[in-house]
């Protein structure tokens, strides 16, 4: 009997110093001491610095790796704020490749807290069947000293009935020494997850993980603010391009919804320019970089181009060898609304320098539902028309002058036409075109053209951020803005 107690000593004894090594000491490796690391979240990546009055600025500078932009805040000499602003945010915590590490890990800890739970259960249940067979090898014992001293048939019997009642035990030792084995690996598992977490720990500093992830959020949720505030801005840089996907053809289109406010998080996708009909919908962004979760609508009538915008779920789409914009409603699945762009130029008249179709180019911005094309009478320059969105009435009407087929593509910010000079590798956005003061200026914001191609550029007002489709890959630009910022004493 003392062999296989022996063995359940020192198993429980492991496990006891194990768990009581993973309860003690996980918690500080990894600078959490007691608090829980949740799951990153969906928050997003701001970057900048916000006078908030004269004694009160917060900055972040993120690590380059990130792609993240800094901007700066200063005072005029009214003293207002000037901020330029870097939009849209993408997300920041949780593509932290250390906190993905450190969720791994500690889920890999969670695993193993699981499986000794298993190891002591199981113990404990064979720990009482040993101890209930003790008395059972006592009387064994008691037989052998019986058959030692005075052997006769009958006490080999009943000795031989006694052992065969051991015999289950067996099995049971027989897990005793698998289970050793497994609380050895544990051991060593562990062991080699300390070593990890202590090289993050160093790594991150010695910044609580938690602490540092609210203090960032709080600083996210005060831009957020700023942004707010913000409104409107004059454009002046875009950011390195961010490929989402690369699917589809050469050209095409892709976009989420542009209303402001709006939490839809749908994605469409729209691949070529010719007579297409068919439309991919996926539920979330993440959906359609995976390209998983969607649902198709098949339009009634074809598309010419790839100026489609989707605006507070409908699509306003040219319909193929015509000036008509067509809007069809996804809910419904339906059309609500048809209507002529009266001198419009369409199959390719005034197309942008790349062609494919694309003389009529709907986009939306802060001011609403804008059509960029062109007519005869304008000698083939830009026009810009705003529409009202319910019935697709033209409300007012620009001529920019710059000939349409001189532009690689274009698109709208608060009310401004920012058009590009190729849409090659090597353009820049060059002509700018001011609504609110029917002027325009000439303007050098280069940007990375990656794909040498691009066949749809579109600005969303709502993340704030360039669509583009640059042959056959999903690609989106970060904007930076700059306004000054109305302060509560102004």
């Amino acid at each position: 009997m003392s062999v296989p107690m022996l063995k359940i000593g020192a198993v429980l004894s492991t496990m006891a110093m194990v768990t009581n090594w993973m309860s003690q000491t996980l918690p500080s490796l990894v600078g959490l001491n007691g608090t829980t690391v949740s799951r990153g979240g969906t928050s997003e990546r701001i970057v900048s610095t916000i006078q908030l009055r004269s004694s009160d600025t917060l900055a972040l500078y993120p690590s380059p790796e990130e792609g993240w932009q800094i901007y700066s805040s200063a005072q005029d000499a009214d003293g207002k704020c000037i901020c330029t602003v870097v939009a849209p945010a993408q997300n920041m915590c949780n593509r932290d490749p250390r906190s993905r590490q450190l969720r791994q890990l500690m889920e890999k800890v969670q695993n193993i807290s699981q499986s000794m739970e298993v190891l002591d259960l199981r113990t404990y249940r064979d720990l009482q069947y040993v101890r209930n067979t003790e008395g059972l090898m006592k009387v064994v014992d008691g037989k052998l000293k019986v058959v030692s001293e005075s052997p006769n048939p009958k006490s080999f019997q009943d000795l031989k009935d006694k052992v065969t009642q051991l015999l289950p035990l067996l099995p049971v030792l027989e897990q005793y020494k698998a289970d050793a084995k497994m609380i050895l690996r544990l051991r060593e598992e562990v062991r080699n997850l300390s070593l990890v977490l202590m090289a993050i720990q160093e790594e991150m500093g010695a910044y609580d993980y938690e602490e540092l992830r609210q203090r960032v959020l709080l600083l996210e949720t005060r831009l957020h603010s700023c942004m707010q505030k913000l409104g409107c801005g004059k454009l002046t840089g875009v950011s390195n391009p961010i490929t989402v996907r690369a699917s589809g053809s050469r050209f095409g289109s892709w976009m989420t919804d542009t209303m402001i406010p709006s939490s839809d998080n749908r994605v469409w996708f729209m691949d070529g320019y010719f007579k297409g009909r068919r439309i991919l919908e996926y539920r979330t962004m993440n959906d359609f970089m995976k390209g998983q979760n969607f649902v198709q609508h098949l339009l009634p009538h074809p598309w010419a181009g790839t100026g489609h915008v989707v605006y507070n779920g409908s699509l306003y789409y040219n319909k193929y060898q015509s000036n008509i914009i067509i809007k069809y409603h996804f809910r419904s699945r339906s059309v609500l609304v048809q209507r002529s762009l009266s001198g419009a130029g369409y199959n390719n008249t005034f197309p942008y320098s790349w062609g494919g179709s694309s003389d009529i180019d709907l986009m939306a911005d802060e001011n609403g539902l804008w059509a960029v094309y062109t007519t005869i009478p304008n000698a083939g320059n830009i026009v810009i028309s705003r529409l009202e969105p319910q019935s697709l009435e033209v409300l007012q009407t620009w001529d920019t002058g710059f000939p349409k087929r001189s532009a690689g593509e274009s698109f709208m910010i608060c009310g401004t036409l920012y058009v590009t000079n190729s849409h090659l590798a090597g353009a820049k956005i060059y002509f700018a075109y001011y609504t609110n003061t029917s002027s325009y200026e000439y303007t050098d914001i280069p940007f990375h053209n990656q794909y040498s191609h691009i066949s749809m550029m579109d600005y969303n007002p709502r993340e704030r951020v360039l669509y583009t489709w640059n042959n056959g890959h999903q690609v989106l630009y970060n904007v930076t803005l700059f306004q000054v910022i109305k302060t509560s004493g102004d």
